[in-house]
């Protein structure tokens, strides 16, 4: 089975690298500069065809199909990201001791038990406060009263 998959692996390889050059390629400066310029030819290029259907056509045609092309590059590239963070922060779980193994696989974990989880980091956050703000009280306490006073009692 190990064959299967590397074999799998290989043939996607090629589009795995379009993929990651694309979505370098648009998210730089001269993918921009290109498409801004690739707008600007064809607005200079209206009064040549007499702003036809056609030449209206031509545009509508090129936005559609990178837009439709782009959705995939962006969602393929955001689901390698996370996966990538992911995989980062379940290391960091694993290695930390006395962490909540659960959260290695948050990300498979249903709505209503990430709301569960969320709710009881939400406690634990109203709990660090408040012991917080007993501090910060013990503190002001501590040095209300003149260190004269305090060594003479």
């Amino acid at each position: 089975m190990a064959s299967k998959d590397t074999t799998a692996k290989e043939s996607l390889a090629p589009l795995e690298t379009i993929s990651r050059k694309v979505t370098e390629w648009t998210g730089s400066s001269t993918g921009f500069a290109s498409a801004l310029l690739i707008s600007i030819a064809w607005a200079v290029s209206g009064p040549f065809f007499h702003y036809s259907n056609a030449w209206q056509l031509v545009i509508n045609t090129i936005t559609n199909v990178a837009t439709f092309l782009m959705v995939f590059i962006i969602q393929r590239s955001q689901n390698k990201d996370a996966m990538a963070i992911n995989i980062k922060l379940n290391e960091l779980i694993a290695a930390i001791h006395g962490a909540r193994n659960i959260l290695i696989s948050a990300e498979n974990l249903s709505e209503a038990e990430l709301k569960d989880l969320q709710e009881s980091y939400q406690h634990l956050l109203e709990i660090a406060q408040r012991k917080r703000k007993q501090s910060e009280v013990s503190d002001t306490e501590d040095h209300e009263e003149p260190p004269e006073q305090k060594r003479a009692s």
